[in-house]
């Protein structure tokens, strides 16, 4: 969506106002040593070495009335039957703007299945879900984005209009936005701040039991009576593996860059470029609103949704000399988190989720200031990791899998010798599940970076499933995944993607072979 149409609150304000929502560190969950970043999966085979579990990703739409694509996604996935023990959302979970108004059509509907009373949906209040399988999201842009009051003013009062004229005027928003993320945080985790505070002690006995294991009382999550996650950024074990959930929007500001006046005339050439890109792209949208075909509308929609997110991230980078707030916070615990899990002999791997990719093929992502940045924190995490543990690892990859969203397509990448600790790691995205699809770069599979002046290779991608072909031969092929997980040290995971292929107005459904990354 257009930066004109939208407003993201600062790195300052989503760290203070979600602390806030779960009563971050307050006396009654310190006196108790409770852990607010630790989830406990009560479910009865959180024991199991050999389980399975899915994933998808920028999947919150409703803007697809007649033929909406994350159903069918979602259909893909309810297809695996029971073994699957839990789903993990790399972001975007409801569009455009995260607002609570949208909950019921653009999530609680077609994942009706997953929730308790599902058959009578229309019923079930965005903050009152609970979860019959474990459903772990985090947070992506879009879950934190607002309107300008009069964007929702006009939004609302229009919304029959916008109706009548969708195939060029479909925005999909409401009266008003994710309130800085409220909404999200009121659907998923546990909103602490609710509780009266004469009754904290005994919620927090009832939901934070002490733990098995011996470690620090955590929030128990069991499925079909109380489904919370415990903060914006969590984790948990099962199947001796460690799960770390990141919110990648508090550490994606570009880097302050030393711009010349030259780079910043280069930026703001790129911008206006991108402007008349898109005022072409509308005049195509009005000379077939009133004889539209479906599929070329769709394309004209998801080009100019590309152009959007080009150029809201320009606008970033040319504010980037400005000293951008980091979550130090968050990447310390994670940094700390995967020395103790690396530490501990009991554990067997580790996977991370979060939005945002550090490394992705998509047209539109990898020249981008947040993928920079992105990258960057990233990297300095997984170096204090490895100067840490580089005895245990014994060359074994840091991490056995990352997932993420944020690119609007299926793309499995593997990094190389990149001088870092984030090389030989398995990078799978996950944000092609409802929402648009994108085109891979026209550079090709291989990513380089500048090494001392000189490119050098440091990843490549060996699956990409995003739109391809024009005009008759347009597919858009959506997916989501099923992971397997084999006992052992390491184990063994096999990813298999979970498509639902729209070409020439029929779907078709299927699984592609599994890769193991």
């Amino acid at each position: 969506m257009s930066s004109k149409l939208v407003t993201e609150p600062a790195i300052e304000t989503k760290i203070r106002k979600m602390q806030q929502r779960v009563r971050w560190q307050h006396p009654e969950v310190s006196d108790r040593g409770i852990d607010q970043t630790r989830l406990v999966l009560d479910d009865g085979g959180a024991e199991d070495e050999a389980f399975s579990f899915l994933v998808l990703g920028d999947s919150g739409t409703g803007r697809h009335r007649t033929s909406s694509p994350q159903r069918q996604v979602a259909e893909q996935l309810l297809a695996q039957g029971d073994a699957p023990r839990f789903t993990l959302h790399t972001g975007d979970v409801v569009y455009l703007v995260g607002s609570r108004q949208q909950y019921r059509s653009n999530f609680i509907k077609p994942y009706r299945e997953w929730l308790v009373g599902g058959d009578r949906y229309r019923d079930i209040r965005y903050d009152r879900m609970v979860f019959k399988r474990p459903f772990l999201p985090v947070l992506g842009n879009h879950d934190y984005y607002d309107l300008p009051f009069w964007v929702g003013l006009a939004a609302g009062l229009t919304t029959p209009l916008r109706y009548l004229l969708r195939s060029i005027l479909d925005l999909d928003v409401g009266w008003h936005g994710s309130y800085q993320g409220d909404a999200y945080a009121r659907a998923f985790l546990d909103y602490l701040r609710a509780v009266p505070e004469a009754q904290m002690g005994e919620y927090l006995e009832t939901h934070y039991p002490h733990c098995p294991d011996g470690g620090p009382r955590a929030l128990a999550y069991r499925p079909g009576q109380f489904t919370r996650l415990p903060n914006r950024y969590y984790s948990f074990r099962y199947g001796g593996i460690d799960f770390f959930a990141l919110d990648s929007n508090t550490f994606n500001q570009p880097l302050p860059m030393a711009l010349t006046q030259l780079g910043r005339q280069a930026l703001r050439q790129q911008r206006q470029q991108l402007d008349r890109q898109k005022a072409d792209l509308m005049r195509q949208a009005g000379l077939s609103a009133f004889n539209p075909a479906a599929d070329e509308q769709e394309d004209l929609t998801e080009k100019m949704e590309a152009i959007d997110e080009q150029r809201y991230d320009i606008e970033k980078q040319l504010n980037s000399d400005r000293s951008p707030t980091v979550d130090t916070e968050q990447l310390d615990w994670l940094r700390d988190r995967l020395i103790a899990s690396w530490q501990d002999p009991t554990a067997r791997g580790r996977i991370l989720f979060f939005h945002h990719p550090p490394y992705v093929t998509e047209a539109t992502k990898w020249a981008q200031g947040q993928t920079l940045a992105v990258r960057h924190h990233l990297r300095q995490v997984l170096d204090a990791v490895f100067s840490a543990v580089q005895a245990q690892a014994q060359g074994r990859p840091l991490i056995d899998l990352v997932l993420n969203g944020h690119a609007h397509c299926l793309d499995y990448l593997r990094t190389g010798a990149t001088g870092h600790g984030d090389a030989h790691i398995p990078w799978v995205i996950c944000g092609g599940s409802g929402y648009s699809l994108r085109r891979q770069r026209p550079e090709g599979s291989v990513l380089t970076e500048n090494h001392l002046g000189i490119p050098r290779a440091i990843a490549k991608s060996h699956l990409y499933l995003g739109r391809s072909g024009s005009g008759s031969q347009l597919k858009r092929p959506y997916s989501g995944l099923r992971v397997e997980v084999t006992p052992g040290k390491p184990p063994k995971l096999t990813v298999t993607p979970l498509v639902a292929e729209k070409f020439k107005g029929e779907w078709q459904r299927y699984e592609m072979a599994g890769f193991e990354p």
